[in-house]
């Protein structure tokens, strides 16, 4: 497979959409780059050309490292393909160029470089930029990563000048204020993807409004409830899953940057310019904090993982449903699968790789725990090992929502199938033991009375509103000719009336909070 949200012509570093997942073509980004319009070429593409044939590094000898001063030779083939990224942290281009237009800008304010030589460094890196995005850059696996990559081409671009950018930074800050940012634009396009589950969801119920389904504990047959309320439970587990999400995103928007390798510098910079150009809140307070945190790639991957954890139980629950054993639902084909044997097979199999993708982002938050246990301070080249399951995580988690949308969006609730089921396995009978109570029977009495009912009720091989009057005043003398108004599934469902019941005008209440919040058109 390809390596995470990368193309192997780099258009962007993508968040895939739903039509991209569901066709398994090439990742796109959130925020999608537009072609290019035809230009006159700037002064870089002729070096840009030369870099795009010249620059491979399986035809070239190995250029001297940009950290190489103190070597007397170069890392072996082996090592260097070994501790080389730049096979996956290539997508972090973007923010790596965002973070080095900041820090170039506050170098040139601070009087550490000149104001033709920020121009000079600005232009260029705009340059890369435009040939990452059109495919025409050429990634080094000798530059080790993305930050030498962009930084050794941007010297071949405008000489001096760009050996001036590194001043008062080290890969250990820039890396971190990478992928903080990259953490928080992948934020921001899952909670996205949540507010489209959730707008699907709730559409779904009110589509159904009105039907009564068996409720389950145990799964086994408990108490009868409103369709509606029991989609709108998955909406609000969503709807927890996306403020974690951006409890997250808050603690994590710090800028690392300038903390350079651990101590910080004797240089006077301005921490304070770079993160308010980049968005963040502030800068870190603590240097070897900066360099050395990862709560915030843990953190994130936490609420990945809680996100796939609800979205497996959504799975499970549907691809249940679907079965000839409960026939509750019908996908349409066109979220279906076959069998390639048996012919007459119609599987859920979205639903099914949604419940088996969440061990994979539980995987990776296991991955990032156990990586970072017992790490001294400050960095450990071992951090590296961050991006890959981060990425992985975002993937996936992003994926697992939009084709759940989609599902949702394509079944059918099969009414019919779903009132013969209620009869069976007296769902009504704690309305009735809630019947005594009103009565004013201790409800453990009420349970006891009703327990013999439904005793009463399976030796008859009948339902309690079946029961006469005579059967029910022979256990106890209490009931009345009223009773039958709290027996039968519907008159249950009526009688529910707490805040947050299945109540008709709870759920209707409900459905008006989720209709506003989501700004949902009910036409």
């Amino acid at each position: 497979m390809e390596s995470l949200l990368y193309s192997p012509s780099l258009q962007a570093p993508a968040f895939p959409s739903q039509s991209t997942f569901l066709s398994n073509k090439s990742l796109s980004n959130p925020t999608p780059i537009l072609p290019l319009p035809h230009r006159a070429k700037s002064r870089f593409e002729p070096l840009l050309c030369t870099m795009s044939h010249s620059a491979g590094a399986d035809t070239n000898p190995k250029e001297t490292k940009l950290w190489g001063g103190r070597f007397e030779e170069s890392v072996t083939d082996i090592v260097e393909k070994f501790t080389e990224s730049i096979s996956f942290d290539k997508q972090l281009y973007k923010h790596d160029i965002m973070g080095s237009k900041a820090h170039a800008s506050m170098l040139a304010q601070q009087g550490l470089i000149s104001l033709s030589e920020r121009d000079s460094i600005l232009k260029g890196l705009d340059e890369i930029q435009r040939s990452i995005e059109a495919g025409e850059f050429v990634w080094r696996t000798d530059r080790e990563d993305v930050h030498m990559n962009i930084e050794a081409a941007l010297t071949d671009m405008v000489g001096e000048p760009a050996k001036k950018l590194h001043t008062a930074r080290s890969r250990n800050d820039q890396v971190l204020t990478d992928f903080r940012l990259w953490c928080r634009d992948a934020i921001d396009s899952i909670v996205a993807s949540i507010r489209n589950l959730q707008v699907a969801l709730v559409k779904l119920a009110l589509k159904n409004e009105g039907l009564i389904i068996p409720g389950y504990t145990h799964l086994q047959r408990a108490q009868p409830v409103l369709l509606q309320h029991l989609l709108l439970a998955f909406v609000e587990q969503l709807d927890r899953d996306a403020g974690r999400l951006l409890d997250c995103k808050a603690r994590l928007n710090f800028s690392p940057l300038g903390a350079c390798a651990l101590a910080g510098t004797g240089l006077p910079i301005d921490r304070f310019m770079t993160s308010n150009a980049l968005g963040f809140t502030a800068p870190m307070r603590n240097s070897i904090d900066a360099v050395s945190d990862r709560d915030f790639v843990l953190e994130f991957l936490s609420a990945n993982s809680i996100i796939a954890v609800h979205l497996s139980r959504i799975g499970e629950e549907w691809v249940l449903w679907a079965s000839e054993e409960f026939g509750f639902i019908t996908p349409s084909d066109s979220v279906s699968t076959g069998s390639s044997i048996m012919p007459q097979k119609k599987n859920p199999d979205p639903m099914e790789l949604v419940r088996g993708k969440s061990a994979r982002v539980i995987g990776d938050l296991v991955t990032l725990l156990t990586l970072c246990k017992g790490l001294p301070l400050a960095y450990n080249r071992d951090l590296q090992e961050d991006k890959e399951p981060t990425f992985d995580s975002v993937k996936t988690v992003i994926g697992m929502l939009e084709v759940s949308a989609e599902f949702a969006q394509n079944i059918t609730f099969n009414d019919e199938r779903i009132r013969k089921a209620l009869p069976a396995g007296y769902l009504d009978a704690t309305t009735l033991a809630d019947y005594l109570v009103k009565k004013g029977i201790p409800f453990r009495t009420s349970h006891d009375i009703v327990g013999r009912s439904v005793a009463l009720c399976v030796s008859k091989n009948c339902q309690l509103q079946d029961l006469s009057l005579e059967d029910m005043r022979s256990l106890s003398p209490v009931f009345d000719n009223d009773v039958y108004e709290f027996l039968g599934v519907e008159n249950a469902v009526k009688k529910f009336s707490s805040y947050g019941s299945t109540g008709l005008e709870c759920v209707a209440d409900q459905i008006g909070y989720w209709v506003a919040k989501l700004e949902i058109n009910k036409s």
